[in-house]
């Protein structure tokens, strides 16, 4: 169960034929009853239209679901391309007897193809008449690109159920990334609080997220309340808004980690943490730029500790910090201090380069950073940078 593991929330997924492939390419998640809902959304400039419509129509902050499609992005497409969208999202909300404008869009795949609205149409009949509690798995299925596999997560804390999908395997970067995620709930929260939850714990998880640096122009995160469970509203600063927000936040951490690991021809997952930095945001601008450096992506891929690659391009971050202060981890070995490879990395006894090099081997590699300069504090998850990755970029629209 995920993203129907909340009560109160129903799923599908159909091949409406989109896909040269045939797999599934559509998927619809709706509530029972019109809810609370709130968005994150890509910054890109080039925002898709499932995007932009999604945006307008969260600012009341209520939806009935969303409609998704994956193989066109819907992107760089015109105002052919908004239309389409529209005309899909009005067809679903017929069959749904809601307004249009209850129902939300995200679509995925190649930029400048707009979806195939014949072949989507036709299939929403199937698309509604199969909703059911059960649908979560057709639904995560439908929503995939070049992932290798579905990721769904849920949890359950003071009595609230979270649940949660997501896709993307790459053109991810901070800001969000080419990824969709769909976090349900079934928490009573109305929808100026459930929009503070989404801001509070999904925005930093998602966006901590990268992949190759790019950031795409669909990225979506959506949260949904059907406020099925009893009792009173969810509130900031309550016991039971701690709860939901550990619940939501531990699903959001689980797909985040799920991503990383189904990146494309990724081996190993990078996990950079960043410590000591003048603010939280020239922390995050450290660990991004270690994260994104290709030479540290293939030196992970060859599991490579070359420490000297995580000075430069934490060197090259543009954070404000002294260098002289900068000390650094691969796992748990000592690489950088004052600013400086450590000389016993290059000795003869070869003790320090042995034990970062296991630490390199790891499935996940954490590389700490404390800059010595302040309180602030971020991270970064991505992956190394393997052949793999150039291959499956290289061959994507051929």
């Amino acid at each position: 169960m995920s993203v129907t593991f909340p009560r109160g929330f129903r799923a599908s997924g159909v091949a409406a034929g989109m896909k040269p492939s045939g797999q599934p390419d559509l998927g619809l998640l709706v509530a029972d009853e019109p809810c609370a809902a709130a968005g994150l959304f890509t910054t890109n400039a080039f925002a898709a239209h499932p995007v932009r419509i999604s945006r307008e129509r969260l600012a009341g902050g209520r939806a009935l679901g969303v409609l998704v499609n994956s193989g066109q992005a819907n992107a760089g497409t015109g105002p052919e391309g908004e239309a389409d969208a529209l005309a899909a999202t009005a067809a679903v909300a017929r069959l749904l007897e809601v307004e249009p404008e209850a129902v939300l869009c995200c679509s995925t795949g190649v930029i400048g193809e707009r979806i195939h609205l014949e072949e989507l149409t036709a299939a929403l009949p199937a698309l509604v008449r199969t909703l059911s509690p059960e649908g979560c798995d057709a639904f995560a299925r439908a929503i995939l690109t070049t992932d290798t596999v579905d990721k769904q997560a849920a949890a359950e804390r003071g009595g609230y159920r979270v649940g949660g999908c997501a896709k993307g395997v790459g053109m991810i970067a901070p800001n969000l990334a080419t990824m969709l995620a769909f976090v349900t709930t079934d928490a009573p929260v109305a929808p100026g609080a459930l929009r503070e939850l989404a801001v509070q714990t999904l925005a930093e998880p998602f966006g901590a997220l990268t992949v190759d640096g790019c950031t795409s122009t669909n990225d979506t995160v959506l949260l949904l309340a059907s406020g099925v469970a009893e009792g009173d509203p969810v509130v900031p600063g309550t016991r039971p808004w701690a709860e939901l927000a550990a619940a939501v936040a531990d699903v959001a951490e689980s797909l985040v980690t799920q991503l990383a690991r189904d990146a494309e021809g990724a081996t190993h997952v990078l996990r950079i943490s960043v410590e000591g930095a003048e603010d939280d945001e020239q922390a995050r601008r450290v660990a991004k730029a270690v994260a994104d450096s290709p030479l540290v992506k293939a030196a992970a891929a060859g599991g490579d500790p070359n420490p000297g690659r995580v000075l430069q391009a934490v060197g090259a971050s543009g954070a404000r910090f002294d260098p002289s202060a900068v000390r650094a981890w691969i796992g748990r070995t000592l690489v950088i201090e004052a600013g400086r490879v450590v000389p016993a990395y290059f000795d003869g006894s070869g003790e320090v380069r042995r034990a970062a090099r296991a630490a390199m081997a790891e499935p996940e590699i954490e590389i700490r950073i404390a800059l010595g300069s302040g309180p602030g504090r971020g991270r970064a998850i991505g992956c190394d940078l393997t052949c793999e990755y150039v291959r499956i970029n290289g061959e994507y629209t051929t």
